[in-house]
């Protein structure tokens, strides 16, 4: 018997938030696009090895979404840590993480125009994409100012992208979601290894500590107003719930959604995360000395956390959710399930086997 559920397109089906998300899209025929073929790929019904840095990629994928005629497009191909992935060049970085957004969107417009029916395009941003310093919590129209980490600046000028070519998906919603940092036990970042304090290098000499077990302080400039310095976090199961949401509620007319997301509740000063991670803060004269060490130590193979993600670890910034509590209205606690800081707390908690509680999300309207 033919499967008759609908077909979406999961890109970077392989990544962390894409595993967390493919168990919650039961309702639907889950293409999945990687350069990698995913661990698990029990959900998918098809997986499609893609690079989309290649201009190649835009073609395959209009033939992909024609062949399996597809309506919703979760785009969640994206190069965050160039050490974990591989793709140290920033020029395929950039390829890969803007050009590809451009290409994704491309591929839907012209699938639309051509008689396709792709009705959902869905794109993480970030919370970094405001910069790494924010003036109290700020809503989707504060400018975007990223700067210094490439990740950020990268993800600043895909929401750009997004933004400037929704109108030619034709009848297709666009989300634009900027999450704060994610969390949970199965997250690896750059502010949740700082707080872990794991030697995330590539070198010996961060395998030998690994191996003994070593923690890595966390560098913080002097001063009591580094200390108050506020974060907000999201977990990844949240952000995945969030997602599997949207998919489930097409509406009835092409409409563009842009939402700041974070866990339930307030921020916490970075002296309460140094608290809950029982990170051990090495205070040290300025943010020049702290980019010194950390140079030093990302020279030696010890730290995965580049110089570059400084100002995004010492800053402050924090985004105002209330247009994402009024589009979610009675389901809001439904899908965000953690508040800040138990979503921070279970960053530190052993790896669980248990996939994030669907709820009945995923499902089809």
């Amino acid at each position: 018997m033919a499967d008759a559920r609908p077909s979406i397109v999961v890109t970077g089906a392989a990544g962390n938030l894409g595993q967390r998300l493919l168990p919650l899209l039961s309702g639907y025929r889950v293409i999945g696009v990687d350069f990698r073929p995913p661990q698990d790929t029990s959900a998918l019904a098809a997986f499609s090895e893609l690079d989309l840095g290649a201009e190649s990629s835009c073609d395959a994928l209009v033939t992909l979404l024609r062949e399996h005629d597809v309506r919703a497009v979760i785009h969640l191909a994206f190069v965050i840590d160039p050490l974990q992935t591989g793709v140290l060049d920033p020029d395929r970085m950039w390829q890969i993480n803007v050009a590809g957004t451009a290409r994704v969107m491309e591929a839907i417009a012209v699938v639309n125009r051509t008689g396709g029916a792709v009705r959902q395009f869905i794109f993480p941003s970030s919370v970094s994409a405001y910069g790494p310093d924010t003036p109290g919590l700020v809503n989707e129209d504060h400018p975007l100012g990223a700067h210094t980490l490439p990740y950020a600046v990268h993800k600043m000028e895909s929401d750009r992208v997004v933004q400037a070519r929704a109108e030619a998906l034709g009848d297709c919603s666009t989300y634009i979601l900027r999450p704060h940092i994610f969390t949970g036990a199965t997250m690896q970042n750059y502010l949740v290894g700082a707080l872990r304090g794991t030697p995330t290098g590539k070198g010996k000499l961060a395998e030998s500590l690994r191996r003994r077990g070593t923690r890595l302080p966390m560098m913080l400039p002097f001063g009591d107003a580094y200390l108050d310095k506020r974060f907000q976090f999201v977990h990844v199961d949240d952000m995945a719930r969030l997602i599997a949401h949207i998919v489930g509620h097409v509406p009835p007319r092409a409409q563009t959604f842009i939402l700041n997301v974070a866990g339930r509740g307030e921020a916490l000063t970075i002296a309460r995360c140094a608290e809950i991670g029982r990170a051990k803060l090495l205070r040290l004269p300025g943010r020049a000395a702290c980019k010194v060490l950390l140079k030093l130590i990302w020279g030696l193979g010890i730290s995965g956390v580049p110089p570059d993600a400084l100002p995004y670890v010492v800053g402050s910034y924090t985004m105002d959710t209330t247009r994402l509590k009024d589009y979610l209205g009675g389901d809001y606690e439904r899908v965000i399930q953690f508040t800040i800081e138990e979503a921070l707390r279970d960053s530190f908690e052993p790896l669980s086997a248990v996939e994030p509680t669907s709820a009945s999300l995923g499902q089809p309207a």
